[in-house]
């Protein structure tokens, strides 16, 4: 009788530890919200979706294909802010409610007809198109269901359609919105796609993952062989996986992924309770150098050195298994969406002793994350600061021709991720223009610039420094050469009557702005800027009837300026 009970309480164990959630349910209020736009209730992208540099941090709802759908207050609260800006979320409205959440509403067209005006007016009390206005709380109040606003396309939208967030109005942590209930039907499981293992004796940047064939029996992914015999003795695994909801196509993101090794829970991670301050954490998270490649995007079952806090939550350890010599692990991972869908993948692991043992080499140039790293030499110097980095690299500089065949560098990869911005300098050969000197940092298809300035302190007259979130290619230019004005289909003279908007486009051979100002006789006048290099006015009671003069003037981020003085008829 004593063994019977002593088998079933074995047996017991295991099935609790094998069920064994690592995270805990989330207790947010289902029917408080209602659904934000007038439009189909379904979605185009979800919370924790990935994306370049950044998770997706809201819903993409559906607007039908169409502009100028009636955006509504998804709860009883007030308008607390106001932004409007070139790319991000264009125009955007924040609503306070009293159960401590805010909601986000981006993407916009024109506001209802009150805010509209309010807004309007403090564009010119400022003297800026671009604003993040905090609003009065008794101001706007709305009702659940009241209309804010017309969805739109502005800002870094791709096609129209409304993004919606709920986040925790005190700390500003985002929130996954499919948690609150919102009807958007979902009993599909999350497909696994790809199964990846890293040798974890060395870093995630000094390897390419090996991905291991996967395949669905009975219900659940299963290697294609039952057990992988790997050549190293420390182990973690990535997956490739998305969700999709009823009735859609759509390829959306995961909400969570747990690894359990012999049956016992070692760590997971959960898409909710992000910040913006923590979302270009992203590349901690993914393997960032298989992606930037032209891989695929993988997520890590494992936390990396350098990233200390955020969306993992470690039970038994980092995600990084060790396996003793002829040991047998047994490996499941579960991959659920916010409806509780679970996808399972199953598999065994073990060490292989006999082949060779990676040694990594020793080298000064180790940079480490949780270190400080420098680099100098008599031409550049960069300060990495200890929590840029989120895994080791053995870091390289090579001499190479910069893009107007000066001299330039290449900082070891671009292809290696850094969270914040970080100081390179670099001495300058070309004394002519100390004041307009400007670096230049590229990686394929991608160009930054920013104001060099001069270093004071630490260094010989003549070297300059800026600051760049990211490795790559870097030269020190002279900027010499100030924006151009183009009109679109106006000119000096024009009879505008029959126009309704003037347009502007901008170029720079640095495509730095940093100021782009109008004044119709000699007063400030609202140009928008929503996408790309066009600056456009649509008339309004700002501009009357009559003769007028406007007067149009750009600066560069090194100071050079173009004025350029249109007389007018309307």
């Amino acid at each position: 009788m004593i063994k019977n009970i002593l088998v079933f309480t074995i047996f017991l164990n295991s099935v609790v530890a094998a069920s064994a959630q690592i995270f805990t349910p989330k207790k947010y209020p289902k029917d408080y919200f209602t659904w934000p736009v007038q439009a189909k209730k379904s979605l185009v992208a979800n919370f924790g979706e990935l994306r370049p540099n950044h998770y997706h941090m809201g819903l993409d709802c559906r607007t039908n294909q169409r502009e100028n759908m009636p955006v509504l207050a998804a709860a009883d609260g007030y308008i607390a802010k106001v932004k409007i800006e070139p790319s991000g979320f264009g125009r955007c409205i924040y609503i306070n409610h009293p159960n401590g959440l805010t909601t986000l509403y981006a993407h916009l067209n024109e506001f209802n007809p009150a805010l509209e005006k309010y807004v309007t007016e403090q564009q010119y009390q400022l003297e800026s198109w671009k604003v993040f206005i905090d609003i009065p709380a008794g101001l706007f109040p709305v009702n659940k269901g009241q209309f804010i606003a017309y969805s739109g396309n502005t800002g870094g939208s791709q096609g129209p359609h409304l993004h919606f967030e709920i986040r925790d109005t005190k700390t500003d942590k985002v929130l996954n919105p499919l948690l609150f209930g919102f009807p958007v039907p979902d009993n599909i499981a999350p497909s696994v796609m790809r199964l990846a293992v890293y040798d974890r004796t060395k870093s995630t940047y000094e390897q390419s993952p090996r991905f291991i064939p996967i395949k669905k029996v009975n219900g659940v992914y299963v290697t294609v062989l039952a057990t992988l015999v790997l050549p190293f003795n420390k182990v973690s695994f990535a997956i490739a996986a998305v969700d999709r909801s009823n009735g859609s196509s759509n390829a959306n993101g995961i909400f969570e992924a747990d690894l359990f090794v012999d049956d016992q829970p070692v760590i997971g991670f959960q898409l909710d309770s992000i910040s913006y301050d923590e979302t270009r954490y992203l590349n901690a998270h993914i393997d960032y150098k298989l992606r930037s490649t032209g891989g695929p995007f993988v997520q890590h079952l494992s936390r990396l050195p350098g990233y200390k806090n955020g969306i993992y939550k470690e039970v038994n350890g980092d995600g990084v298994i060790n396996i003793d010599a002829d040991e047998t692990r047994q490996v499941k991972i579960e991959v659920k969406d916010t409806e509780g869908n679970k996808a399972v993948v199953q598999f065994a692991v073990k060490s292989n002793d006999s082949l060779p043992v990676y040694t990594a080499p020793v080298s000064p140039d180790l940079f480490k994350p949780g270190y400080v790293n420098v680099f100098e030499n008599n031409d550049i110097s960069l300060y990495i600061p200890e929590t840029h980095l989120y895994d080791s690299f053995y870091f390289k500089v090579t001499d190479i021709k910069g893009k107007a065949g000066e001299p330039a560098y290449q900082l070891h990869s671009g292809n290696i991720p850094v969270q914040a911005m970080f100081p390179i300098s670099i001495k300058n050969t070309n004394t002519a223009y100390p004041d307009k000197m400007v670096m230049h940092r590229w990686w394929g298809s991608k160009d930054d610039y920013a104001k060099a300035m001069p270093v004071i302190n630490g260094k010989e007259a003549g070297w300059y420094k800026a600051s760049f979130k990211a490795l790559g290619n870097v030269e020190l230019l002279t900027d010499i050469t100030p924006p151009t004005i183009r009109p679109v289909g106006f000119y000096d003279g024009i009879n505008a009557a029959k126009l309704n908007r003037i347009a502007f486009v901008i170029l720079d051979n640095t495509e730095e702005l940093t100021n782009f100002r109008a004044t119709l006789d000699g007063r400030w006048l609202r140009f928008s800027n929503d996408k790309g290099k066009t600056f456009i006015y649509k008339f309004d009671k700002y501009c009357p009837p009559g003769a007028h003069e406007l007067k149009i003037s750009v600066e560069d981020c090194v100071g050079n300026k173009t004025e350029r003085l249109y007389r007018f008829n309307r």
